[in-house]
């Protein structure tokens, strides 16, 4: 159902169950048949869906035909029609991803109706990405609140939580986490499921993005130990070290920015940009980090396709390249004495 090498954990959408995979359940030749056929070149009709479909799997299909013929841009959680089509149908009528199959020769209500018929428009006329329509993401296993004021998740750090931190720290280690530009809040809650003792500081730059933080530190009632803080960068937390820093800023470069798919372009551009070669808010983590790591912290950083321009820009640094087997690239790992000498071979002679 999922990209190769993706297990779902990692993406923003619930694993389905087996029935739910691959390609949708084959129907005789009818007239909704004929009907999906003669949309299938059309822009949306939203009003002709609404009288013509009824069922959940009519929904579906009509779906996958749209999503087909719009060439819609597969990037948030799914890399096909029909598993878009799945996730946008169920999370619009609040089914659980494990229902029974005999669901979907149900009936829809009118008003169902119209809201799938236009969500499905959206998300073919307008590219609106299938979370912001339905208003969650999965990350890690766990369900986040997400709108435009934040990223989708997707983050490939979520593997690491299922020990892939060792040898560097141990589980037990971990008493304060830091999740640096959190958006959502999804590393950071995450992070505190894993880490059952730690303390975790979600930091963000944007209020709005705090907002939501703070809903999904609710919806996990992980309050207790999780908290949102609004400051650039490590303004947020003056003052604080920890055992483990997990950091997603902003890294795309000027040219993936200007070559994304439509779909990403609902994404506030605060949380995707990072000037000319990605790193500018890279270097800045790189030269501060260090101030806020406890004794034997580690820095984990996410720089996804700006990794190569990582690499040349630091060539002093041994960069450890972490191996994601679930998919992913682009996460490094640094300890607080790498990131000690950096800081101070970065920083000016004394007079």
């Amino acid at each position: 159902m999922f990209a190769p090498g993706l297990r779902p954990s990692l993406l923003c959408y619930h694993p389905a169950p087996v029935w739910l995979q691959s390609q949708p359940v084959p129907v005789p030749e009818d007239e909704f048949c004929r009907f999906v056929r003669k949309m299938a070149n059309e822009p949306c009709d939203r009003e002709e869906a609404v009288h013509q479909l009824r069922t959940v799997r009519d929904f579906l299909r009509w779906a996958v035909s749209r999503f087909e013929a719009a060439g819609v841009f597969y990037g948030h959680g799914t890399d096909n029609a029909w598993d878009e089509a799945v996730a946008l149908v169920f999370g619009t009528l609040h089914l659980p991803w494990d229902i029974n199959p005999a669901v979907l020769p149900a009936r829809l209500t009118e008003d169902e109706r119209v809201q799938l018929s236009e969500r499905v428009a959206r998300r073919v006329d307008d590219r609106v990405p299938v979370p912001y329509l339905t208003g969650e993401a999965w990350f890690a296993g766990l369900p986040f609140y997400v709108d435009t004021n934040v990223l989708i998740p997707r983050s490939p750090i979520a593997e690491l939580f299922d020990g892939g931190l060792s040898p560097w720290l141990d589980h037990g280690r971990v008493r304060r986490a830091l999740d640096l530009c959190c958006g959502s809040g999804c590393i950071g809650i995450a992070a505190a499921h894993a880490f059952a003792e730690a303390a975790v500081d979600l930091a963000d730059l944007s209020e709005p993005a705090l907002a939501i933080a703070r809903k999904n530190i609710g919806r996990h009632d992980c309050g207790d130990r999780v908290q949102a803080l609004q400051g650039d960068l490590f303004g947020a937390v003056s003052g604080r070290r920890y055992d483990l820093i997990l950091a997603n800023p902003p890294y795309v470069d000027a040219r993936d920015l200007a070559d994304m798919p439509a779909e990403f372009m609902h994404e506030p551009r605060l949380a995707l940009q990072a000037g000319e070669d990605g790193l500018d808010i890279a270097r800045r983590i790189l030269a501060e980090a260090a101030d806020f790591l406890s004794p034997g912290g580690i820095l984990v950083l996410e720089v996804g396709n700006s990794a190569e321009a990582l690499a040349a820009a630091f060539p002093e640094m041994a960069f450890l390249w972490l191996e994601l087997e679930q998919g992913g690239h682009g996460v490094c790992l640094l300890e607080r004495d790498q990131l000690i000498a950096h800081a101070g071979a970065s920083s000016p002679p004394e007079a």
